[in-house]
Parts: structure tokens; sequence; C-alpha cells
């Protein structure tokens, strides 16, 4: 399959323009268009490029507002609610995260409840911009529903998401970013695209039975990683992400794959905390510490060398791209489809 090498900076251009024909506002479109042209960079293509067309399709049918202004009120000294308004989940997280930068500092630890809100992307991207002003950071993201509960066979909970982020004296913070289900949804969705087979143990089908068939796991469930554990930490994010912020629990909340119905309503829970009042100045020199110990087994890694490694290969300033979907986006840009 032919995959033109576009250029950054023309990509991100051309997907804004994209959004801005499809009901969007351009300070949305850009913040939309830098996280999924990020995600595309860091190797998460579930959470990339080939979200564009259902997006653009969910502006144009009123599913999202794209004209939305998220609002943030600060309900308590280290607290803040942001009510996304129904529109994309980037602005929203892109002020609560200016709120955290903000609270943490002065109090400690500070938290950010996003409600009204929508597909999220690459989880941990938004805690490493909180590491990468010297905070720890914490999110918790639900979706609509994916995931059966334990000895279930129908979907309840959503992937749901969870990502943390810790600065380091040296390099780029370390990020550890987890899907609960055995696999993120969207990997099964750009292998449905592509007409692939999935592996055997990432889902179910409509009758809850295995399946590696990505389109009927689509319309089935996903299997929780770690079995009982991973299914009872997917309660827990449900819990931290939907009850905590007043969001649609999964069961309740329409598709991110499609235009159909009403906006899907769901949340995130971030968490920022200022290492210092904790443990002064020694907390860079723990963390360092416990990464040595780490790297000085022979094979040992720490999460997101292939991230990083993806990043690199990008800073010639180009990104491939399927020619397929660039036309379906080339097509979006020039007008309301």
């Amino acid at each position: 399959m032919r995959q033109p090498a576009v250029k950054l900076g023309e990509l991100k251009t051309l997907i804004t323009r994209a959004f801005v024909a499809n009901a969007t506002a351009p300070e949305n479109a850009v913040s939309v268009a830098t996280a999924l042209v990020g995600a595309e960079i860091d190797g998460q293509i579930g959470h990339g490029l080939s979200r564009v067309p259902a997006y653009a399709a969910q502006a144009q049918s009123g599913k999202v507002n794209g004209r939305a202004v998220p609002r943030a009120t600060r309900t308590a000294p280290a607290a803040v609610v942001v009510d996304a308004a129904d529109g994309f989940a980037y602005p929203a997280i892109d002020l609560a995260l200016r709120e955290l930068g903000q609270l943490a500092p002065a109090t400690g630890i500070a938290a950010a409840a996003i409600h009204h809100s929508h597909h999220f992307g690459v989880a941990g991207r938004h805690v490493e911009r909180l590491a990468e002003q010297g905070l720890i950071g914490l999110i918790f993201g639900n979706s609509p529903k994916a995931i059966a509960p334990w000895g279930g066979k129908a979907a309840l909970f959503g992937t749901n998401p969870i990502a943390f982020a810790a600065p380091r004296r040296t390099g780029p913070p370390l990020v550890v970013d987890l899907s609960l289900s055995k696999v993120a949804r969207g990997k099964i969705m750009v292998a449905a695209q592509r007409g692939e087979a999935i592996p055997e143990g990432w889902a179910l089908d409509a009758d809850g039975k295995p399946t590696t068939d990505a389109k009927a796991a689509l319309d089935g469930a996903m299997l929780a990683m770690g079995d009982a554990k991973g299914a009872a930490l997917v309660l827990m994010v449900e819990i931290l992400a939907a009850a905590l912020t007043d969001s649609s629990f999964g069961f309740e909340a329409s598709s991110f794959f499609d235009a159909e119905g009403a906006p899907p309503r769901v949340g995130q829970f971030m968490i920022a905390i200022e290492p210092r009042p904790f443990a002064g100045l020694a907390f860079a020199d723990r963390v360092e510490r416990l990464i040595e110990a780490i790297l000085a087994q022979p094979g040992a890694r720490l999460p997101g060398v292939r991230r990083l490694a993806e990043r690199d290969a990008a800073k010639t300033g180009t990104l491939r791209v399927d020619a397929k979907l660039l036309a379906e986006i080339e097509t979006l840009a020039k007008g309301a489809q």
C-alpha cells in the first residue's frame, strides 16, 4: 500500500483545514490536529489520522460541537471542573492542563474533572505535558462500552485507559500509558478498516465467543488485561472517570466511531502532583536511582522506548501517510461533505 511522505507542518495544516471545513472553530481544529498528528508521530495510529474522518463526520452531524468553548470552574483550592461542552476533548484537556499547571505548584497536589467530553486520544501525552513542567501526572478516562465485566459476556465498560508520567533529571519524562483492555480498541478499528484479522484472545463476538474477526470484535466485547484483576481496575477507572466527573458510564455513552446518536459525554479525571512538598529535591535523584537499577539488568527497558524511537524518526520533518486516508482528508478539507 502506497504511503507518501508528507511534511509535518503541511499535514497539521491540512487536518486543521479539514476540521474547519466541517463545523469546527479554528482554535479547536488546531488543538485536535496537533493531538492527532502527535499520536501518529508516536506510532499510535489508532489515535492518529485514522480518527479524522469520524471526528469530522461527528462535528458535521452535531454529535460533537466543534465550536464548543470549554469552561473551567475552580470548586475548591486544588480542584477544578472543566466542562467540555460536548466538544472535542483536546481543547478541554488543554484548559485543564493550564489550570493544573497553576494550581499544583502552589497546593502540592491538584485535580481536574472533565465532563461532557469525547475521545481523548493518547492518554500518556496529556500527563507527559505535566511532567515536562516538573509535575507528576495521572489521568483516567472512560469510553463507550467495549469490555464485559468479569464473568459477563456483554460489553459494559469502556477500554478505560490510564496514564502516569514522572519528570526526570535528564532525558524525557517517564511515561506509562495503558489501555485496560488487552489492546487499545483503536487497533481493532484500524484492523477492521484494513480487513485484517486480530490475534486470538483480544475480543469476543456478539455471542460472547472468542473471535479473530476485527469487525465482529467491534460488535462484541473486548477482554480486560489481567483477567479478574484487570476487570477490577476497569471498574475503578469507571468510577474515577465517570462517577467522579458526573459523566456518562460506558454503557450510557454513544460510539466514538460514527456520527449517529447523542454526544458521548464521557469523562476524564486528572491529577497533578508537585514533588517538592513531599520529597524535596530528593525526588529527581530517587527516580534516576530506580531507572539505573532497571537498566542495569540485561534486556530490561523502560516504558516508551518505541514511542521515543518513533519521535526520533519523525525528526526528518516528514511522516508517511496511507494514500487512501490522505486523499480522504484532502477531500474533507475542500469543504463540508
